[in-house]
């Protein structure tokens, strides 16, 4: 059991326990404290008696606290400090109720931590004597009236010096972490299931705590994260959770910062795409301690299934995916950056491309979260269309005709037989148009299959791209039942006239046959 291979954080707690103390009344304490000093895993040593029942309950009260709450993972008895992990924990611990950055917690910002890990603030007192403590034992453990990170490993440190380690559980507890000294499964993936057609967002809770922590970072408030504000940001995650794509997927200000909107249109990509992940940064950054929520997917909403969305001939869901499908070199990247504003002649090189774009768009006066998905054009023949996409933007070169083709194939292949609504878009609408091969043209393939008329496009120049088309795209996802009707306005009123023929004929025939019963009386 005292494995010298065995790490030190890892060994198994022992108590040392001195039977029939009945049996010697001196007791044996002395003998004992050389043994305990050689081996830091002997958590406690008791005497007791089953003979007279003595110290038979604070044995296992001391086998019960050794199990539940170690000292080893926390703390180093020959260094007499805290372990790495231990202080690692603690430190994020720190970071998230130092909610203005300050490097220390005020009076206001310690109650608040005590009563969430403890359930009741700290009276003033209280307070007093335990900075007073910290800054007669530690320099500069206290700035201000003020408890610095210091000052904070310092106390835990005391805790678990003084036998009180379960104190340093309970706050590591109530923050996610396990007997392992990290994150718990269970804090950072709550169950929540996303059944097959449905899409998971955040809710306004979600948002509210997001804008809470951009707000908490954006130390010159001006409305924008730097990158080392962002920096400070991730301080409290193991690794970065967003790559250098970042400024290619959502729309950035100079020097690549960003803003609000940005920051929430990255979150709400994240929750769409994987759940799961979304789920394990919020708890990374503290939701369910901060908000006082069971756990983070408090903060998340499982949208209805796109079946009854379809049947309902409307969505309610304000995020929506748009697939951007094309022949190589007809300006699908192109395309997704105009969406973030970005015309072709700002639009620089980048060796860390991204398949996504997210902005917001307005539909009927409603703020809706439209993503953008760059399909390969490599394979694209040969796969089905993604169920999960709510409608398909076919882009062709309208200087190369022959790219037109490719997306007729495509059309035909992957969303003829589905009910995704798909628009044909043609792109460098600046250039002059190429000589059409024969065959039906672009107009008339999309007349024959019941589509809309292909939109033309350019972003070439500096000035920012029309917003029409990714509205226009949208509304089709929104109200994709409208999308066939808005085509055929000869049809609806060939039938609202046959409607109301027939009505008139159902009238006459009507009074014809009430006239012949009035005079057959």
């Amino acid at each position: 059991m005292m494995s010298p291979r065995r790490p030190p954080s890892r060994r198994i707690p022992i108590i040392l326990v001195g039977n029939k103390s009945d049996l010697w009344p001196g007791g044996s304490m002395e003998a004992v404290l050389p043994i305990m000093s050689q081996f830091p895993e002997i958590e406690t040593c008791v005497e007791c008696s089953a003979k007279n029942l003595r110290n038979i309950s604070e044995l296992f009260y001391y086998a019960q606290k050794a199990v539940l709450h170690p000292t080893a993972p926390l703390y180093d008895p020959e260094a007499k400090e805290l372990r790495p992990a231990c202080a690692q924990a603690l430190t994020r611990i720190f970071r998230l109720s130092d909610q203005d950055l300050d490097q220390a917690l005020s009076d206001e910002e310690l109650n608040a931590f005590q009563k969430s890990c403890f359930g009741h603030p700290l009276a003033p007192q209280a307070l007093e004597d335990v900075k007073m403590v910290v800054s007669k034992n530690v320099a500069g453990g206290v700035r201000d009236d003020r408890l610095t990170l210091d000052g904070f490993l310092f106390l835990n440190t005391i805790f678990i010096q003084r036998g009180r380690h379960e104190t340093t559980w309970a706050i590591l507890r109530r923050f996610g972490y396990g007997d392992s000294l990290e994150l718990t499964d269970d804090y950072l993936y709550p169950s929540l299931p996303v059944p097959p057609g449905c899409t998971a967002e955040l809710n306004h809770f979600g948002y509210q705590f997001l804008q809470r922590v951009f707000e908490k970072h954006d130390q010159d408030h001006d409305g924008a994260l730097s990158p080392l504000e962002l920096q400070s940001l991730f301080s409290v995650f193991p690794a970065a959770p967003w790559g250098p794509e970042l400024p290619r997927t959502v729309c950035t200000v100079a020097g690549d910062w960003l803003p609000l909107h940005s920051f929430l249109c990255q979150w709400t990509l994240v929750t769409y795409l994987d759940v799961r992940r979304c789920l394990g940064h919020l708890g990374y950054l503290g939701y369910p301690v901060l908000s006082e929520h069971d756990s983070q997917a408090h903060a998340i909403t499982v949208t209805r299934e796109r079946r009854l969305d379809q049947e309902k001939g409307q969505t309610q869901r304000r995020v929506l995916l748009g697939e951007v499908a094309g022949a190589h070199g007809v300006g699908k990247s192109a395309f997704l950056q105009a969406f973030l504003g970005r015309s072709l002649g700002l639009q620089e090189p980048t060796t860390e491309p991204s398949v996504y774009a997210i902005n917001t768009v307005h539909v009927s006066g409603q703020e809706k979260y439209l993503i953008l998905r760059e399909v390969d054009a490599d394979g694209l023949l040969d796969v089905a269309s993604d169920a999960a996409c709510d409608v398909a933007c076919l882009l062709f070169d309208s200087s190369n005709p022959a790219s037109f083709a490719f997306c007729a194939r495509v059309y035909k292949q992957r969303y003829l037989d589905g009910q995704t609504p798909c628009l044909f878009v043609s792109s460098k609408a600046d250039l002059p148009p190429g000589t059409l091969p024969p065959g039906p043209s672009p107009a008339e393939f999309c007349r024959r299959h019941r589509l809309p008329a292909p939109a033309p496009f350019s972003c070439a120049g500096s000035a920012a791209p029309s917003t029409a088309i990714f509205s226009q795209l949208a509304t089709m996802a929104t109200f994709p039942h409208l999308v066939h009707a808005e085509l055929h306005t000869t049809s609806f009123w060939l039938r609202v006239t046959l409607g109301v023929a027939g009505a008139a004929l159902a009238a006459v025939l009507s009074f014809s046959l009430y006239k012949a019963l009035v005079r057959s009386r």
